[in-house]
């Protein structure tokens, strides 16, 4: 065990607390790992609750196991109890069962900035929670986050089927939910035909927060994961909701743009050297 000196700071030895509450990917593009990598290149300390267990690589998901509730809570106390974790993000919850023990253990913990990536809705439009958890996400889990991060197929189950085709979609959609919730929205414009372009509404003021477009990217996969653990990471550092956002978002830009090839066909984005903020439009209506 390490000792402190008698004259060395306390200060200079503690480094922020970030926690995700996420499913497994085994290829390491998404998920739990993709949060860890966004951890590290925001110099945070990741601790997991992992809440899914999956076999997939960047062509699907073959087999998935969801961790049981009662486990869920155990590592959530675990964590809690000894780590100082200054925010936290959440992504697949797997389950109505993991929903419901998440959302009522985080109600525990006010002071925690949450970052609640609800994940519903897959890339291909495939579903990934059932109505029930849906329920539960809507009920208990939103209500006690501070910022919610869903792409275009998510907000519009969120906003009772309401279609988002335009700029004033996002915008509308985003002050919608976040008066029905009552936490800050970023709506994702890459599922649109806004790419590149997201809305946030933290309660006062919509931004719009565009970086440029990357071509021909090698990957994407993981994306909406890297977000949100980026978004919480720059919050467990002490940036303002705002400035935490547009750090994540140009993390995100970097690491598409910075992709490589570690297969025959697979690849994965890139991990940033630096967080290119200077990329990062931010435009107030």
């Amino acid at each position: 065990m390490n000792e402190l000196n008698e004259t060395q700071d306390f200060r200079e030895i503690r480094k922020a607390a970030c926690l995700t509450i996420a499913g497994s990917d085994s290829g390491g593009n998404a998920g739990v790992q993709a949060d860890l990598r966004a951890f590290h290149c925001f110099g945070v300390h990741g601790c997991t609750v992992f809440t899914a267990l999956t076999a997939q690589n960047p062509f699907g998901v073959d087999a998935a196991i969801a961790v049981s509730p009662e486990f869920v809570q155990q590592q959530l106390q675990a964590v809690l109890e000894p780590y100082t974790i200054n925010a936290l993000k959440t992504g697949m919850l797997a389950t109505a069962e993991v929903a419901e023990a998440v959302a009522e253990t985080l109600a525990l913990h006010p002071r925690i900035t949450k970052v609640v990536d609800p994940v519903m809705v897959a890339t291909s439009g495939a579903p990934l929670l059932e109505d029930d958890a849906i329920a539960l996400v809507r009920e208990k889990l939103l209500p006690a986050a501070s910022l919610m991060t869903p792409n275009i197929p998510e907000a519009e189950i969120l906003a009772d089927g309401s279609k988002i085709d335009s700029w004033d979609g996002m915008a509308g959609t985003a002050k919608r939910l976040a008066d029905r919730y009552g936490c800050a929205v970023l709506l994702k414009g890459g599922h649109g035909t806004l790419p590149a372009q997201d809305a946030l509404f933290d309660g006062k003021t919509l931004y719009r927060i565009s970086t440029p477009i990357v071509e021909d990217p090698i990957s994407t996969h993981g994306t909406g994961c890297s977000l949100s653990a980026a978004i919480a990471a720059s919050a467990a550092c002490g940036d303002s909701l705002l400035d935490a956002v547009i750090a994540g978002k140009a993390y995100v830009y970097e690491a598409i743009r910075t992709g490589i090839l570690v297969g025959e066909a697979a690849s994965v984005m890139g991990t940033p050297k630096r967080i290119p903020v200077e990329d990062v439009r931010v435009e107030t209506f």
